[in-house]
């Protein structure tokens, strides 16, 4: 499993500060971002390597996260949340299966950046009575 990360311009600061994180947990992390990139571009390159290994995640950051969060809804099979919160990090995986979640780096901060990229890679999906929403998801693309 690895996580994929990307983030434009106004994310790229708090992208590093998940990123050195992440890695320091021991986690495989694939930085996608480049330069001069805005959310839609980053959000499609973080969606297509999500994509090479159903175990991958994905975290994206700009600079409040709803913009990754359409971009990410758009795309065939991806499951994703804009989260500014553990518990939303942590039952999204749990609940919907998301591979993918967006941050906004003007709506947290570092320590709590820390604490969703936690929450989220460590969730676990739990199928089951939810599995039935995450088809009914998977149909609208």
């Amino acid at each position: 499993m690895a996580i994929v990360v990307g983030a434009d311009l106004k994310g790229t600061r708090l992208k590093d500060v998940v990123k050195n994180f992440l890695v320091e947990e021991g986690f495989e992390v694939i930085d996608v971002t480049k330069d001069g990139q805005d959310f839609v571009d980053v959000t499609l390159a973080v969606a297509s390597e999500v994509n090479k290994d159903e175990q991958n995640l994905g975290i994206v950051i700009d600079a409040y996260g709803a913009g990754p969060f359409m971009v990410a809804t758009k795309i065939k099979d991806m499951v994703a949340a804009e989260v500014s919160d553990e518990r939303s990090a942590y039952m999204t995986r749990g609940h919907n299966n998301a591979r993918m979640i967006t941050v906004g780096a003007e709506i947290v901060g570092d320590e709590l950046a820390k604490n969703i990229a936690k929450a989220f890679v460590n969730g676990k999906y739990d199928g089951g009575r939810h599995q039935v929403r995450v088809d009914m998801l998977n149909k609208m693309c």
